[in-house]
């Protein structure tokens, strides 16, 4: 029996690769739609927290909040080695330079159904990556 198990995610995208009762340990690399300037789209969990850290890269987390059409952005250039949480309830999305790998942790089996999308409008999206760009300085 081994006592101390390992993972790591070397692929693109999102891989939940260690699920327990109750909670999961995921990791987000970098994949086209995750960029700097391609984020088409935010997230929400209605059931969990969701707690990031950065393990290599460039990342900027972004939260939002959404009335109607009417989104305003929060964002925070990611450090690494620092937990940063969005409560459950909050939009949400991650964008990433090539190299970035993130750790997440949630409540199991989020990625099989507790999330909504809302796909940004164009004016959404440019307004999204001008704020992106500027977190990054």
């Amino acid at each position: 029996m081994k006592l101390i198990e390992k993972y790591h995610h070397e692929g693109e995208g999102y891989n939940p690769f260690l699920i327990r009762e109750g909670w999961q340990v995921a990791q987000l690399n970098y994949m086209p739609g995750q960029g700097i300037d391609d984020i088409q789209k935010i997230d929400i969990h209605f059931e969990t927290d969701e707690a990031f850290v950065l393990v290599a890269g460039k990342a900027v987390l972004i939260a939002a909040e959404k009335e109607g059409d009417n989104v305003s952005f929060e964002m925070i250039s990611m450090k690494q080695g620092v937990v940063y949480n969005i409560p459950k309830d909050v939009w949400h999305n991650i964008a990433m330079l090539a190299d970035a790998q993130v750790i997440i942790v949630e409540k199991d089996n989020t990625h099989l159904g507790d999330y909504d999308f809302y796909y940004l409008n164009e004016e959404q999206q440019e307004m999204l990556n001008r704020q992106i760009a500027f977190a990054l300085k």
